[in-house]
């Protein structure tokens, strides 16, 4: 079986991949590092060498490959479900889970406004009302397809091992 873990960025998906995967003894996969690794070169690298759209149809590719790994838990991207038909391969995706870790937009400023220049996506972002509006703007446009998950599970004010625990509850 694979757990994926789907959610904005910030919403914790390696953090609890990562816990969850020591716990049920699965290999732990995190997309980014994946394509990483096979492109010899960083996310923020291929974006700005290759741009966006030779981004999105790598990532497709590399999606196809962990989702055929047995016993894992993935971590996509933020926006890995939300292109192309990611999400439908997500869902279709045989003997597979689809966790949407849903953070609120408080809890996920809270926890990027320290770390843009390690967030292309948001590095560009002046202030703490600009990262809001961003944040927003994005959970609204992006909420369509985490909602097709399988389980979602609110991670606000909750330590990585109760949500750990949580996702094991939903799931088996």
């Amino acid at each position: 079986m694979n757990i994926i873990l789907i959610g904005y960025m910030g919403s914790g998906k390696s953090t609890i991949g990562k816990k969850l995967s020591q716990i049920l003894d699965f290999e732990y996969v995190d997309l980014d590092n994946y394509i990483e690794e096979k492109e010899k070169n960083t996310i923020s690298g291929i974006f700005k060498t290759k741009g966006e759209i030779y981004f999105r149809k790598i990532e497709k590719k590399y999606l196809e490959e962990v989702l055929r790994l047995p016993n894992s838990v993935i971590s996509l991207g933020g926006g890995t479900p939300c292109y192309g038909d990611n999400m439908k391969l997500i869902t279709e995706a045989e003997d597979s889970k689809s966790v949407y870790l849903k953070a609120s937009i408080p809890q996920l400023v809270m926890r990027l406004k320290d770390e843009k220049n390690k967030r292309p996506l948001i590095s560009h972002l002046k202030s703490e009302e600009q990262l809001v509006e961003f944040i927003g703007k994005h959970l609204f446009e992006r909420s369509v397809f985490y909602n097709q998950s399988n389980v979602t599970l609110s991670v606000d004010n909750k330590s990585v091992n109760s949500i750990v625990e949580e996702v094991i509850l939903q799931l088996f």
